[in-house]
């Protein structure tokens, strides 16, 4: 899957937000124009625009707005602070440069939680939610630190972060290629997006995701004022789906069952959906995951009029 399939084509543009440019990816469909129905998709806290395109391959005749987010990807280089407030203004920011008055929301892990606070601080911009694997509150011990909560959370992916690597090669294979999740779903669109993550420092590599980054975000969702006043006055239409298997590709997954059940009773007016057999990355970075979300998207497009 060449990031310019047969049904779209992609391009990148630099969006001007507080603090430097903030880099986005666009999928247009072959013949796309101004009736072409549009979504935003948010990624994770270390992930990049380059998640989604396995979903884009979904959606044909659907125009896929990605950004990377503040301290990811090419807009690792914006400076000032995280959090979900100010990622919800970047995207704001990316619609006002896109003249997209609103449209339907895919937030992934941490951009499912960037998502409800988009839809409570700029309700007019948002048409409906998608939650995958995320914006709902995760299950976490009360009373962590900042580095033990970041460390419950992500795991060893907290730890690459900290790590510096020779070269792509050396990256690819040490961490990802034994990484549980992606046992059974390697692909050249993972291959790319890894190498899209490093950035040179010195004579080795980093991650373009910063350690302190993640952790600030990383709290802000877990322990910040944005989101709780978000999910309470939540009103926008919301799907909440969920996957078996974690980061690790560990059972149970983010959203143990008990605990699940917990959130669709505080939270009775959110459709959820399960999908079997699916981790925490895979249900966005395969095919098979994507095969199993993209009539899930879809579906919601129809639901909004817009296909």
């Amino acid at each position: 899957m060449d990031l310019s399939m047969s049904a779209h084509t992609y391009r990148t543009i630099d969006v001007p937000v507080a603090g430097g440019d903030l880099r986005v990816g666009i999928w247009d469909p072959i013949n796309a124009s101004d009736e072409t129905p549009t979504v935003l998709a948010i990624h994770g806290v270390t992930s990049s625009h380059l998640a989604w395109p396995f979903l884009v391959a979904e959606l044909p005749g659907v125009r896929v707005i990605a950004p990377d987010l503040r301290g990811r990807g090419v807009s690792c280089t914006v400076s000032g602070p995280a959090g979900m407030a100010s990622h919800a203004a970047d995207l704001v920011a990316v619609l006002d440069a896109l003249e997209v008055a609103s449209l339907p929301v895919v937030g992934h892990s941490m951009g499912g939680f960037v998502a409800v606070v988009l839809a409570h601080l700029h309700p007019e911009r948002v048409q409906r939610l998608v939650l995958v694997d995320g914006g709902l509150p995760l299950d976490v011990p009360p009373g962590l630190s900042p580095e033990q909560l970041v460390a419950f959370i992500l795991g060893p992916t907290a730890e690459r972060l900290s790590r510096r690597w020779k070269d792509v090669e050396e990256y690819t294979n040490v961490f990802w290629r034994e990484h549980p999740a992606f046992v059974s779903d390697w692909s050249e669109e993972l291959e790319r997006y890894i190498a899209y993550d490093l950035l040179p420092e010195g004579d080795r590599y980093r991650p373009a995701t910063s350690y302190q980054t993640t952790v600030d975000d990383t709290i802000d969702l877990n322990t910040g004022s944005a989101l709780p006043a978000a999910r309470a006055a939540l009103q926008h239409p919301t799907l909440f789906i969920t996957v078996p298997r974690g980061l690790q590709n560990e059972t149970p997954g983010l959203y143990p069952p008990a605990h699940l059940d917990r959130l669709l009773t505080a939270y009775p007016s959110i459709r959820h959906q399960h999908l079997d057999d699916l981790n925490h990355y895979t249900v966005v970075m395969s095919t098979r995951g994507a095969s199993a979300l993209g009539p899930l998207v879809r579906a919601e497009l129809v639901r909004a009029e817009l296909v």
